[in-house]
């Protein structure tokens, strides 16, 4: 076929399909204008999942009225004047693709009053055509109707999803804005029902709280870091709230709500050791930056972003979420749930719910136990008060359980210690810190060990090599697979019975880089498994002195909750629960 240059409405309506690709397209389009445009208060109105009707209304600056027929022509625009500007946008819109892009899809109608001006302006557009220009009285502002959307292209209406399915999508929008602008009102009505109103007060939290409810508001904590011109803040639960997928991280760049794989992998990697696998936070994030570094010119819909300096990035949003962990993340609490105790008594009736530590609850998860059952005491992670590290600084260690357990009394009840978990913390930050700063410290082995490696252990080995000796593991190639092994790290003889099997704690390592890098990075993976091998065991005794000291260490480690692999080092049992063991309540 011949080369042809596309009809005005065929190009108009592929360039509609790169930025309206449904319903919450139009109405998050609209609500960046009218952030754009100083609004205090956006309004939004929809009906049959927004394929009937969307309307958004603002209290902006509005348009004037020699502008409003400009506003609807591709690429017209107030916010770029210059190739320049490209590379500091500091809007939200810019294209001059969304009005049009808009009203190419669907019956639309703006009605709009400029500040200052006596009067407003309504234009209404038929699929792309103007039908009508007249002057109108009406509040200082902007409002933009988009009705029968697709209606002229059925095949795009396809695919569309159900009405309740598409209002969830214009929920989320709202919702992402109401976080990113704190200080707008939003509210947010879907055939006549009020799903989302924000107070607008300025106040973070309060957008959270209208958007998320009391209960994960209240267990919110607060970021703020600084690096540089770069600077986070926002909020993110504690280990105790988690959720299956991410679809609870919002996250911002400079207000605007974008997708970036590297900032959510950011923030799930703070939660490393304290959130189970496959569970993600809630967070609410904003990246300050400068505009110049930032491209938000990558993605027709303004979706993604590209950042200058990803890397730096990364780490500053890694520090300012595990900083805001350890400054705020509570002791965890053991609570009683009940556990059946079968006997050969018929099923007659339920028992009484469990007893409950104060401030917290109980949902069962199943039918109620028999009469033949008896409560007996279990375990679950409940949040308690006090952070972890003041609670370390005033315990007295009692004794020792099964020489696993440091068993200590300190502020509101018991506390056991996993020993084993406490020391393997303190043993990786300690190597984590040394090779921070190119702190080597080896033991050297009586002799030269050959190790034989399988092909993916090679293979590993050889694109470690370096990071391995910088732990201290004193390494050299042999030919083929074997490598010869002179030295270990002296952290490894660390936990009381030396380095019996050096050849194995090698080849362990060289699995746990190629698996584990995935999860919590490839120096983590090698300092987690050496700190394993170098840390006091289960099983093994300690002194009342040996125990204190532990706990001394484990206080002033940067992260003393948990041990590198998750597993948490301490639990407490309340007082109250104690007394109510004892029927002392």
């Amino acid at each position: 076929m011949p080369i042809r240059q596309l009809p005005s409405d065929v190009a108009s309506k592929i360039a509609a399909g790169e930025v309206i690709e449904r319903p919450a397209s139009v109405v998050k389009e609209l609500v960046e204008n009218s952030i754009d445009a100083g609004a205090t208060r956006i309004e939004t109105v929809i009906r049959e999942g927004g394929v009937a009707e969307i309307r958004v209304s603002d209290d902006g600056s509005g348009i004037p009225a020699d502008e409003v027929s400009l506003a609807f022509l591709r690429h017209a625009t107030s916010k770029l004047t210059t190739v320049d500007e490209l590379q500091s946008v500091a809007t939200l819109g810019f294209r001059g693709e969304a009005l049009p892009s808009i009203a190419a899809v669907s019956r639309a109608t703006l009605t709009t009053r400029a500040t200052g001006a006596d009067s407003g302006v309504r234009i209404q557009l038929r699929y792309g055509e103007t039908a009508g220009l007249d002057e109108v009285g009406c509040a200082p502002g902007t409002t933009v109707q988009a009705q029968e959307l697709f209606g002229n292209l059925p095949a795009r209406r396809k695919f569309l999803r159900s009405s309740a399915a598409e209002t969830a999508r214009i929920q989320e929008v709202v919702s992402r804005y109401a976080l990113a602008s704190p200080g707008v009102k939003f509210t947010l009505t879907a055939d006549g029902r009020t799903i989302l109103d924000t107070p607008g007060s300025g106040r973070a939290r309060d957008a959270v709280l209208s958007v998320y409810g009391s209960d994960i508001a209240s267990q919110m904590l607060p970021v703020l870091h600084v690096d540089g011109d770069i600077s986070i803040d926002g909020f993110v639960s504690t280990p105790q709230i988690s959720r299956g997928n991410r679809s609870y991280m919002t996250l911002l760049v400079n207000h605007r709500w974008v997708f970036d794989g590297s900032i959510a992998y950011a923030i799930t990697q703070a939660y490393q050791g304290m959130l189970p696998d496959r569970r993600y936070p809630v967070a609410v994030i904003n990246v300050v930056i400068p505009a110049h570094a930032v491209d938000v010119n990558s993605h027709p819909s303004k979706r993604e972003v590209r950042f200058r300096n990803a890397d730096r990035l990364f780490s500053a949003v890694h520090y300012a979420v595990r900083d805001a962990l350890l400054a705020h993340a509570p002791v965890r609490q053991v609570v009683s749930v009940p556990t059946p105790v079968h006997t050969d008594a018929p099923a007659t009736s339920a028992p009484a719910q469990p007893h409950l530590a104060p401030g917290t609850s109980h949902s069962p998860a199943g039918p109620q136990a028999s009469s033949g059952q008896a409560p007996l005491p279990t375990t679950q992670l409940a949040p308690s008060a006090g952070s972890l590290r003041e609670v370390l600084a005033s315990l007295r260690v009692v004794g020792q359980i099964r020489q696993t357990y440091i068993v200590a009394e300190g502020p509101e009840g018991m506390y056991l210690v996993d020993q084993h978990a406490a020391h393997e913390r303190v043993v990786f930050d300690r190597l984590r810190q040394q090779a921070k700063n190119q702190q080597r410290i080896s033991q050297p082995l009586l002799s030269p060990t050959p190790c034989d490696l399988s092909i993916a252990q090679a293979a590993t080995m050889e694109e470690y090599a370096e990071l391995l000796e910088s732990y201290g593991f004193g390494i050299e190639a042999f030919g083929n697979n074997t490598w010869l092994l002179r030295a270990v790290p002296a952290s490894l003889a660390d936990g009381g019975k030396g380095v019996t099997d050096p050849v194995r704690i090698l080849l362990e390592l060289l699995d746990a880089i190629a698996l584990e890098q995935v999860i919590m990075g490839r120096e983590d993976a090698l300092a987690a498994t050496i700190a394993c091998h170098g840390s006091v065991r289960a099983g093994m005794n300690l002194t009342i002195d040996e125990m204190s000291a532990l706990l001394e260490q484990l206080e002033v480690t940067p992260d003393p909750h948990s041990c590198p692999h998750g597993r948490p080092t301490v639990v407490r049992f309340t007082e109250y629960q104690l007394e109510r063991e004892f029927r002392r309540r």
